[in-house]
């Protein structure tokens, strides 16, 4: 090969290489060694174990064309968005991206999700890390087919009208010897210094942001799915192990910034720059943030400083509700602040609310296990959590198998367990979180302004009652839509509650409903707010055991404006 003068790239044609061909480069180090590695542009690569790159042309020919036209005229934070997370070599075993197609359609519009989120299927070289530590970034894997016909998977989705998210982790690397490490024999795409450029708690390596090589490789990737691969969004992993130089370090183990701080700023101007290259070529599409900390604007536009993501997971949500829930319903009550805390800063970022891989995995167990009580109550527990999560401000993400009632720990080694739909339990679980994304889309109020502090209030005179979470959601069409959670294992009869309006307030949820799985306790499908001597419209309504009710006023307009795009 040859050098192309100071710039650090080398160049060497070989023409008329036939498509599968398999290479690596050959590199002498500076102390005289040869070694292999494979190409980091490489757009395939061999089955792992295997590890040469692969050549490969594209010839696939896209159908979605109207939906990448809506796309672009969409806003994500004014549009429903229910995640459903989806680890590819576990949803079902022995299926490709082809393959993956019809049943993963039919099973997400069943369950009625607007988007699919893919764990990484960037190359990697271990199963078990579930693709977050890449080898390849611009190679799909191959343990599921060729590149188109992972290009095949995301066109059938979108023509089926279901969008696709796909997790994209520039924030480490694996020490792996044929791929990035020392890719000459030195650090070249780690920062050198230890301190800087590995990550003790994953043995893996740090990309060096400071160099302009580097930044330009991870910008071209995020742009390259984004383009090649259509998908409409990127799910950016450990985003916090990335903005603080101290992360998982003690002290002594990191070296702080040129001001004497903890934050990575050249990091923190590597985010900036994909996002806003990513939004201002391909708008409609979202960046979303995986951050753990109160890194201040994260979803601000980078010319307000802000990191530019669209999206926030909004982890302090997940961990204070996952508690709560998981309490015997005799205790709730004295721990209330773990399920509303979230309303004093739903509004600081924009928010999605995930119920992600993490949380039912390394002995956490699945969501239904969490659960406390006999089976029955567990899923009674599962839908006024699920149903409470849809009404709360923010997106929402959940994880592949809590739709049905997964009851094992997930495992990427095994498929989930589709046996457990054959019980009627099970059954009548999807069934409702079918019922439950269906009536989320079709109710403005619960997305249309979610990130407006004057869409929420909450609600729950004049008998405050902490087993009881009341709130009311607003649109833009002045429709109203009020979320009340009883999350006592007791029934309340008679209970007075404060609504917006006087009238008929419709009953659109009720996930006590026989049909679920539930007793089939409430309202007979409305309540009614009147007001005595010039005080605030009440109802006397009945909030059974366990359960979540959606409330809609029977005159407020119903315009929702969803752009499926």
């Amino acid at each position: 090969m040859r050098s192309m003068g100071v710039s650090g790239v080398w160049e060497l044609f070989i023409p008329d290489l036939p498509i599968g061909t398999r290479f690596k480069y050959q590199i002498r180090t500076r102390d005289g060694a040869w070694i292999l590695k494979a190409d980091p542009m490489a757009l395939a690569a061999e089955v792992p174990p295997n590890t040469a790159s692969v050549v490969t042309a594209s010839s696939y020919a896209w159908s979605d064309g109207a939906w990448m036209t809506r796309r672009a005229a969409t806003h994500a934070v004014a549009q429903p968005l229910s995640v459903y997370e989806v680890h590819v070599g576990s949803w079902r075993e022995g299926l490709g991206y082809r393959e993956l197609a019809a049943p993963l359609i039919q099973h997400v519009t069943d369950s009625g999700f607007t988007h699919v989120e893919f764990m990484p299927l960037a190359e990697h070289p271990f199963g078990g890390s579930w693709g977050y530590q890449v080898s390849g970034y611009y190679a799909p894997t191959s343990r599921f087919g060729s590149p188109d016909d992972l290009r095949y998977l995301i066109d059938r989705l979108h023509q089926a009208g279901i969008g696709v998210i796909m997790d994209w982790v520039p924030g480490h690397f694996p020490k792996d010897a044929f791929a990035l490490a020392r890719f000459d024999g030195q650090a070249l795409y780690e920062h050198p210094d230890p301190r800087r450029g590995e990550h003790q708690d994953w043995g893996t390596l740090i990309f060096d942001y400071g160099r302009p090589e580097v930044r330009g490789f991870l910008v071209a990737n995020a742009l390259y799915w984004l383009e090649e691969f259509h998908v409409d969004g990127l799910r950016v992993d450990a985003v916090a192990s990335m903005l603080y130089l101290d992360y998982s370090r003690a002290a002594g183990e990191w070296e702080p910034n040129i001001h004497g701080g903890r934050e990575n700023l050249e990091a923190i101007r590597f985010l900036q720059e994909v996002n806003a290259t990513a939004y201002r070529l391909h708008p409609g599409i979202m960046m979303i943030a995986e951050e753990s900390t109160s890194f201040p604007g994260v979803t601000a536009p980078t010319d307000h400083a802000g990191l530019g993501f669209g999206f926030k997971w909004n982890m302090g949500w997940m961990n204070d509700s996952l508690q709560y829930i998981a309490r015997d319903p005799m205790y709730r009550s004295h721990h209330e602040g773990e399920m509303t805390f979230s309303f004093v800063y739903a509004f600081g970022e924009n928010y999605l609310l995930p119920i992600s891989h993490d949380e039912v995995v390394h002995g956490k167990g699945s969501l239904l296990a969490k659960m406390p009580g006999d089976h029955w109550h567990k899923l009674a527990n599962t839908r006024a959590y699920l149903a409470y999560m849809w009404g709360h401000p923010g997106k929402k993400l959940l994880f592949m198998g809590q739709e049905f009632g997964q009851l094992a720990e997930w495992s990427e080694a095994r498929q989930l367990d589709w046996w457990l739909l054959d019980q009627p339990s099970h059954a009548q679980l999807q069934d409702f979180v079918g019922a439950l994304n269906r009536t989320y889309r079709a109710q403005a109020p619960l997305w249309e302004r979610d990130n407006e502090a004057s869409s929420f209030r909450r609600l729950g005179a004049p008998t405050w009652d902490p087993s009881v979470i009341a709130f009311e959601r607003r649109d833009a069409h002045g429709g109203r839509l009020v979320v009340v959670s009883n999350f006592a294992g007791t029934e309340l009869t008679a209970h007075p509650l404060e609504l917006p309006r006087e009238g008929v307030w419709q009953e659109v949820l009720n996930t006590d409903a026989a049909e679920y799985g539930g007793r089939g306790s409430g309202n007979l499908g409305m309540v009614y707010a009147g007001s005595a001597d010039g005080g605030s419209p009440t109802a006397t309504i009945t909030l059974p055991a366990l359960t979540t009710l959606w409330l809609r006023h029977q005159s407020d307009p119903h315009v929702p404006t969803v752009n499926h795009g």
